[in-house]
C-alpha cells in the first residue's frame, strides 16, 4: 500500500512523510512490544486456551467448526466496529482514541497509529468476545491478519478507480469511505467507522458516503491540531493525559455540537 499510494496518491500530503513515519512506526512497535508482554499469543492465544478448555457458545451448541469460524469471523468485526464507536462516544475513550485522529495526514501508517492503552483495551476485549464465543483460533487468526491488512488498505493514500471503489464498497471499506471518518468535521468523524466490513454502518445508519467538501478539499485530523505537533512521538503518547485548557487541548471535539454541519 506505501508503494501504491506513492505511485498514484489521493491527496497530497500536508506535513510529509518524514517525521509522520517515524512517529507512527515507533508507535506500532512500542504497541507490538506493549501487547506481547502483557498478551504473549494474543487473542489467538485466548482462542487456543478457550479450545482446549472446551470453554464458549460454539462448543456449547456443538457447532461445526467451519459454520463456528464464519460466524465468528463475522461477530468479531461487528466487535470490532462497536468498540471503535464507543470509543468516540464515551469522553474518557476518546481522550485514548484521538490519537489516532490526531495524524494531520491519512496514510497507510495511520493505521498502525493507535495508543497502547487503546491497543491492551482492544485485545481485552477480542479476547473476551473469543473466549465467550469458544472461537476457532484458525478463525481468529484469520480475522487478525484481515483487520490489520484492511486497516492498512483503507487508511491508505490510494487512488482507486471509481468503478473499483463502487464494487467493493457495499462490503469492503474502501480508503475513500474511511478517509470520511478522518474529517475535522464532527459530522464526518462520527461516521464510517468499519475496518474491514462496510455494512455495519449502513446497518446503524451512521454512513456518510462523501467529505462534504470533497476528498481533496477536506481538512484531516482534530481542529484543536491543525500544525505539526502531532507528529511528534512523545507529544502523541502524552495526548491522552493533557488537561483541558481554553485554547482546545481537551475534550473539545468530544463536547461539540453533533448536529454543528459547518466548517470546524
Amino acid at each position: 500500500m506505501a508503494l501504491l499510494e506513492a505511485a498514484a496518491p489521493r491527496r497530497p500530503l500536508g506535513y510529509g512523510r518524514k517525521w509522520r513515519w517515524v512517529t507512527n512506526l515507533s508507535i506500532v512497535v512500542l504497541d507490538s512490544v506493549i501487547v506481547r508482554i502483557v498478551f504473549p499469543m494474543a487473542a489467538v492465544g485466548a482462542a487456543l486456551w478457550a479450545n482446549g478448555q472446551g470453554i464458549g457458545l460454539f462448543p456449547a451448541l456443538g457447532v461445526p467448526p467451519l459454520v463456528a469460524g464464519i460466524i465468528a469471523f463475522v461477530l468479531l468485526d461487528f466487535a470490532v466496529w462497536l468498540e471503535h464507536l464507543v470509543s468516540h462516544k464515551w469522553p474518557i475513550l476518546w481522550r485514548i482514541h484521538r490519537m489516532h485522529h490526531a495524524d494531520p495526514d491519512i496514510d497507510v501508517t495511520t493505521a498502525l497509529r493507535f495508543h497502547p492503552l487503546e491497543i491492551l483495551i482492544s485485545m481485552v476485549w477480542k479476547a473476551g468476545i473469543v473466549v465467550a464465543l469458544g472461537a476457532p483460533a484458525l478463525a481468529v487468526l484469520i480475522f487478525e491478519a484481515v483487520l490489520n491488512g484492511c486497516a492498512m488498505f483503507n487508511h491508505s493514500n490510494v487512488r482507486l478507480p471509481g468503478w473499483l471503489d463502487r464494487l467493493l464498497r457495499p462490503v469492503i471499506v474502501t480508503p475513500d469511505m474511511h478517509r470520511v471518518h478522518h474529517s475535522v468535521i464532527r459530522r464526518e468523524t462520527d461516521s464510517n467507522y468499519g475496518f474491514n466490513f462496510s455494512f455495519w454502518d449502513r446497518i446503524f445508519r451512521t454512513y456518510v458516503a462523501e467529505p462534504s467538501r470533497g476528498h481533496l478539499g477536506m481538512t484531516i485530523g482534530l481542529s484543536s491540531f491543525q500544525n505539526d505537533a502531532p507528529t511528534g512521538i512523545v507529544w502523541s503518547l502524552l495526548l491522552p493525559f493533557r488537561p483541558n485548557t481554553s485554547d482546545g487541548d481537551g475534550d473539545e471535539e468530544m463536547t461539540r455540537e453533533r448536529t454543528d454541519n459547518s466548517p470546524q
